[in-house]
């Protein structure tokens, strides 16, 4: 493999627990290593300050503040990542930085990730690629998912055809077929239902194991009226927003049954995606913070009737995949590669998005 270069990806999901990074050292094409990798928690004022923000909520001052406060902490995990493994930052050649994504419409033609791109290459000296998703939008696509094409880098070797999932607030999917097509896009809801109710009832951030789902029953009324929902009717390629789903004004459950309903919702919802495959994949393979919830996993193996597991299982790192792939996307920017294809987006042809920012 020729042409290696060496990246930082960035990564601060929708489910809002914090920023993950990760090193990567691609051609842009295949991956050739995958490197040391980070993750540092949001606090909780800083969990307050995005969740501030979304769906372009606050004053233009109060989101570039939050901006700022933002790029800063992912300068922290840089700094902290290069130090912890003795890489200095000279061995770099780029950094994906993502953002925050605080609105998502697509259909209106925006998106917005917040994050200073400028700011973040002058504090670490490095360059580096933003704004991976306006350029797709702008075309008509739907800017996401965008980690697909690295999905398919990694299984290049894999059995086919093969879907990739990814619960994060949002779940999405990669589908990979024999004759290397693909197809992707936003399944419904994620984490961010689930976690939002266990928020709202006082009991955490999360359902930690998933207990709180095991302990309950799913309400099967409630759970039809949320699947009556016209986006899972819509051909793909589509995507959604953290919030096009909230929860029920007043549902009747107990903590235990509000998340096991919701948890049957993501479970079912990715269900639902099969209808848009080409193929039935031979397996699901399952990424993001998702993976980490048995009551979810459980749900999933069982409504989906094919071999349902963590990306471990092959060789992958479920708490990485998507920093990696904003690295293995900066990479492939640099040499005016496509970041997203009419499968994955829906944009009308393959298109090389993302803004540089020089450190000089």
């Amino acid at each position: 493999m020729t042409g290696l270069r060496t990246a930082i990806g960035l990564m601060s999901g929708t489910s809002m627990d914090g920023i993950d990074a990760a090193l990567l050292t691609s051609d842009g094409r295949g991956v050739a290593r995958q490197g040391a990798a980070l993750a540092m928690p949001y606090d909780r004022e800083m969990k307050a300050a995005l969740r501030a923000v979304l769906g372009g909520r606050g004053e233009a001052a109060t989101v570039a503040n939050v901006a700022e406060a933002l790029t800063r902490a992912h300068t922290d995990v840089i700094n902290k990542l290069l130090i912890k493994n003795n890489v200095t930052n000279d061995k770099i050649d780029i950094i994906g930085f993502h953002g925050h994504t605080i609105s998502h419409r697509p259909e209106q033609r925006q998106t917005c990730q917040i994050g200073d791109g400028a700011l973040l290459a002058a504090l670490t000296g490095i360059d580096v690629v933003d704004d991976f998703r306006t350029a797709d939008v702008t075309a008509g696509g739907q800017g996401a998912p965008l980690a697909p094409l690295y999905h398919a880098a990694l299984a290049a070797a894999l059995p086919k055809p093969l879907a990739v999932l990814n619960i994060g607030g949002v779940a999405n999917v990669t589908w990979m077929g024999r004759n290397d097509d693909m197809l992707a896009f936003d399944t419904g809801p994620g984490n961010a239902l689930i976690d939002d109710w266990v928020r709202r009832c006082g009991k955490g951030e999360m359902d930690q194991g998933g207990r709180l789902a095991q302990a309950g029953q799913v309400d099967e009324t409630a759970l039809s009226l949320l699947l009556a929902n016209s986006y899972f009717d819509q051909t793909p390629p589509k995507s959604l927003d953290r919030d096009d789903f909230t929860l029920p004004s007043a549902p009747d459950w107990s903590t235990e049954d509000g998340a096991a309903t919701l948890t049957a919702f993501t479970a079912q919802a990715v269900a639902r995606a099969r209808a848009h495959l080409p193929e039935a994949p031979m397996q699901w393979l399952v990424c993001g913070g998702g993976r980490h919830n048995p009551a979810l996993m459980a749900a999933l193996a069982e409504i989906l009737a094919v071999p349902v597991a963590p990306v471990e299982t092959v060789g992958w790192r479920g708490d990485f995949l998507e920093a990696e792939a904003f690295a293995y996307l900066a990479i492939r920017h640099l040499d005016d590669l496509p970041l997203s294809l009419p499968g994955t987006t829906g944009v009308p042809e393959p298109l090389c998005g993302g803004r540089m920012n020089r450190a000089s």
